[in-house]
C-alpha cells in the first residue's frame, strides 16, 4: 500500500522560512515523479514544484522560482521543499503527490497517482 505524509507545516511571517517533508513509503521512488502541489480555499489545486525520478530535472510554477526549492532523498524515500521568503499567497494546503510515466516533468494533477493529506502552510503579513 502505497503512503506519501507530509510533514512541517505551519505558520510562518513573511520573509522567513519553512521547510516541508514527505515520506514514501510503499513504492518504488526512484522510479516516480514527485511533486508539491497547493489548494487555497476557493481554488483549484496547482502545481508548486515537480522532481523527475533520478532528482536530475525540476520544474517550478512561476510564482515560488528563486524562493522555492525542492529535493528529494531516493535512499531514505524522502521529498523535501524548501520555502524561502514566503509571502501571505502562499498560504494553503500543500500537498505531496507521486506519478509514473515516461517524459518529462509535468504539473498536471491528473498525472499523479498517488498524494498525501497535506499539511496546512499559513504565511501571515
Amino acid at each position: 500500500q502505497v503512503q506519501l505524509v507530509e510533514s512541517g507545516g505551519g505558520s510562518v511571517q513573511a520573509g522567513g522560512s519553512l521547510s516541508l517533508s514527505c515520506a514514501a513509503s510503499g513504492v518504488t521512488v526512484n522510479t516516480y515523479f514527485m511533486g508539491w502541489f497547493r489548494q487555497a480555499p476557493g481554488k483549484e489545486r496547482e502545481g508548486v514544484a515537480v522532481i523527475s525520478p533520478s532528482g536530475g530535472s525540476t520544474l517550478y510554477a512561476d510564482p515560488v522560482k528563486g524562493r522555492f526549492t525542492i529535493s528529494r532523498d531516493n535512499a531514505k524515500g524522502t521529498l523535501r521543499l524548501q520555502m524561502n521568503r514566503p509571502e501571505p499567497e502562499d498560504t494553503a494546503m500543500y500537498y505531496c503527490a507521486a506519478g509514473r510515466w515516461i517524459g518529462t516533468a509535468s504539473m498536471n494533477p491528473a498525472q499523479y497517482n498517488y498524494w498525501g493529506q497535506g499539511t496546512q502552510v499559513t504565511v501571515s503579513s
